[in-house]
């Protein structure tokens, strides 16, 4: 992938000149083949460190593991007096030699990785950063040395393997976007495209939303309401602390135009924070309450079943597996019955075959849902598979998403494997 990256990057030096009164930021996305996990990459510090990290939608902050080569000598520590210490996460010490990660009377943070049962201690620092070849200073991140850590779980864990963090894309003040908007006066608002393939392109990663003079922006977007989980949904909070992650109103669902029939009290946000639904690049497939999951394959088997398509054995961790030999296609992926996500006013997010179907082998294709389990805190969460060439913007000044449900009905992708239509911005 490395012929991809760097010409995306020489797309986006050229790109970029055509906004240059913008301050707008781009990076590239790739997918992990291996953990279907989205990652980019991000110059940090002096010299510059090229960090591969995982995207987090969820994640509070940027993190990454400061191993034995990066000695950056624009680090600074933020002390545990300073103003930009939270207070709440105590200090860190070290031994000498001194280096980042390795430092005295130091702000702690919480390095959080969703997918490892722990919470690691890191510490707060200042370093500048480098993105869209421009270098942005004053940007607070976490720093840990995973070596310090024994045992099974370690920071990094189940992280794509060239991964060495995670970028933090959730609703708090130390998130990249948030500081993004800070540094350069844009406002505070992010957008995805995430690639389906590597094979056929990088997908996108735009801080201040969507350029104006982008081949994006042609794709209309319908715009709902992004919720608060009053409670908070972190491994690690405050009493009173609401989630950081992003919420939305989904009133029912639909497979193949009709209504699941299931508890629809498990679509909201209860007293105690349990239930509603929200959204995550962590998860690879969309985990559901059992209470729906097993309703909603029902249906898809029986509306499945009525378009001749055949069932065969299940294949974990999916339920529902079809012949993929008896699976017609469409402009939108495989054949398959609609699942349609019923927000507020009506409004619906189609979820089509290229985004509700896993082709697990050459002769199997299986809907990509899974069981979360009878009592999971949050009742839907939609995972990154179904957030695939679907481009997403996250306003966090007036709380709203916008998306476009699949860019396959504009025979687009958020990937493109003609490399010479890879440039994101119109050159008009």
């Amino acid at each position: 992938m490395a012929s991809f990256t760097t010409l995306f990057s020489s797309l986006l030096t050229i790109a970029l000149l055509s906004f240059s009164c913008s301050s707008q930021f781009i990076l590239p996305i790739e997918k992990d083949p291996i953990t279907n996990l989205f990652t980019t990459s991000l110059g940090i510090g002096t010299p510059q460190h090229n960090f591969n990290l995982a995207i987090d939608l969820g994640g509070p902050i940027l993190w990454y593991d400061c191993y034995k080569t990066y000695n950056s000598s624009t680090y600074k520590p933020i002390s545990c007096d300073s103003k930009l210490c939270p207070g709440n996460t105590g200090c860190t010490g070290c031994s000498v030699p001194f280096k980042p990660g390795c430092t005295n009377n130091t702000c702690a943070t919480n390095i959080i990785n969703p997918l490892v049962h722990a919470i690691f201690v890191g510490d707060t620092g200042n370093d500048v950063l480098f993105i869209s070849h421009s270098k942005v200073s004053n940007i607070l991140s976490g720093c840990t040395e995973s070596e310090v850590f024994t045992g099974e779980d370690v920071p990094l864990k189940n992280l794509p393997k060239t991964s060495k963090g995670i970028l933090g894309l959730a609703r708090t003040k130390l998130s990249l976007p948030k500081q993004l908007s800070s540094h350069n006066n844009f406002p505070n608002k992010f957008s995805l495209c995430l690639p389906s393939s590597n094979k056929k392109g990088l997908g996108s990663l735009f801080f201040g939303g969507v350029p104006q003079k982008s081949s994006y922006s042609k794709f209309q977007l319908t715009t709902i309401p992004l919720i608060i989980n009053p409670f908070s949904t972190a491994p690690i909070f405050s009493v009173g602390d609401a989630s950081y992650e992003y919420f939305i109103d989904v009133k029912s669902i639909k497979v193949g135009g009709e209504v699941v029939n299931f508890k629809s009290s498990l679509l909201s946000i209860d007293n105690k924070g349990n239930g509603g639904t929200k959204i995550s690049t962590m998860n690879s497939f969309t985990l559901l309450h059992s209470s729906i999951f097993k309703p909603l394959v029902r249906d898809f088997v029986k509306k499945a079943s009525d378009k001749k398509i055949k069932k065969v054995a299940s294949v974990a961790p999916f339920e529902a597996c079809f012949d993929f030999s008896t699976i017609g296609r469409t402009k939108t992926g495989l054949d398959v019955p609609t699942i349609d996500l019923v927000l507020e006013g009506g409004v619906e997010w189609k979820i089509y075959g290229g985004n509700s179907m896993v082709l697990v082998n050459k002769k199997v294709a299986c809907l990509g849902f899974v069981d979360g389990g009878k009592e999971p805190m949050t009742s839907v969460v939609i995972g990154g598979h179904q957030l695939e060439d679907n481009l997403l913007e996250f306003d966090l000044v007036s709380s709203k998403l916008g998306f476009s449900s699949s860019l396959l009905l504009h025979n687009a992708r958020c990937s493109n494997s003609d490399q010479a239509n890879l440039s994101l911005v119109s050159m008009e």
